[in-house]
């Protein structure tokens, strides 16, 4: 059973910023009560269907005693029965802790792993399939940085990601993706395996992290495109060098003013998911297992050229279908990851 008390909680925080934005809240306050609000909306949804759900049950089973409405008890009871508690789990769902930093932007780094020029090539094999899922979900895709190797492989590239439920979805993807084909420069046919690692960061505000102009050292350089290309006479790329952590961000658009934006956003980025990390590490201490703590030192996924299969291992879920899932075709994969995750936290929770 659900504890009444605490759904009579929810929804009378709800109906209090209900009434704050209605009657006209200090403008410093609307920006967090909306945000409160649009969580809140859709567990107050559940939670008034669940609790007609059960109003429907009690007056279905009050039926029984009414000899004329006995035999309409009798077929509706059942179907009702069933219902309450998939609708329960729905509210159990709903109820779970949302992680703050769903709904932000994401700044997504891809790097080759072992593996040398096959691992740069599959590197930007990933760089695609994340442009091309960012367009069937209707995500708007920069690229930050991005440098490239001779043969079109990538040696480092970072893209801003933003819309609807990003870092929800692609948190899912932090990790080693490992690949398993014969390279096109392979003139024997034996199968290579090599790999590449992603990070998903959720794009930090100002607000989350202050960063001291003492903390950083900023160096700009001669920027230019691939194999010396179209050479950038001007110094216009960036370097950022934050000191207290010896991160290094560079980022080398044409203009340094934006270079030294994109840069100082990717270096937020990194100090709000390392303070993130720090945070996590505290709480789970004192539990034997980890759920979801994104550690990028497992291989999370392999992707079979020879036979078109891609498995992912913290699921154990195979699907033959690696042209599809390559061409931006994940919903599948994140799906299952989602739901597994629901389920632990879940277990967690009321365990």
């Amino acid at each position: 059973m659900l504890p009444q008390e605490k759904l009579d909680q929810i929804r009378a925080r709800f109906e209090f910023l209900e009434a704050k934005l209605t009657t006209g809240a200090a403008p410093a306050e609307i920006a967090q009560i909306s945000r409160e609000y649009a969580e809140l909306k859709p567990v107050v949804a559940e939670i008034a269907r669940y609790r007609q759900a059960e109003a429907d049950l009690a007056e279905a089973e009050g039926w029984l005693h009414d000899p004329e409405m006995r035999v309409l008890a009798e077929e509706e009871l059942p179907r009702l029965k069933a219902r309450l508690p998939e609708m329960e789990q729905q509210l159990r769902l709903a109820l779970l802790p949302r992680d703050a930093a769903d709904a932000r932007p994401a700044i997504v780094e891809i790097r080759p792993g072992t593996g040398g020029e096959e691992a740069a090539l599959f590197a930007a094999d990933l760089l695609r399939m994340y442009q091309r899922y960012a367009e069937q979900m209707g995500w708007r895709f920069q690229l930050l940085e991005h440098s490239e190797t001779e043969l079109g492989g990538i040696k480092e590239a970072v893209a801003r990601i933003e819309g609807e439920g990003v870092f929800a979805r692609l948190k899912y993807e932090s990790g080693v993706h490992r690949v398993q084909r014969v390279p096109e420069t392979e003139a024997g046919g034996r199968i290579h395996t090599s790999a590449a690692t992603v990070a998903v960061l959720p794009e930090a505000e100002e607000v989350d992290i202050d960063i001291p102009a003492s903390d950083i050292r900023i160096d700009t350089m001669r920027s230019s495109g691939a194999g010396g290309q179209h050479v950038n006479t001007t110094d216009s790329a960036v370097r950022i060098t934050h000191l207290p952590t010896g991160i290094v961000v560079t980022s080398s658009e044409k203009s340094q003013h934006q270079n030294r934006a994109n840069a100082m956003a990717v270096l937020r980025a990194r100090l709000y998911e390392a303070e993130r990390h720090r945070a996590d590490a505290e709480r789970a201490a004192d539990r034997k297992a980890q759920v979801g703590s994104g550690d990028r030192s497992e291989r999370i996924r392999t992707y079979n050229f020879p036979q078109g299969r891609i498995t992912d291992h913290r699921i154990n879920m195979t699907v033959y279908a690696l042209p599809q899932v390559l061409a931006g075709d994940l919903n599948g994969f994140i799906d299952a990851l989602i739901a597994d995750d629901q389920a632990s936290r879940l277990a967690e929770m009321e365990g």
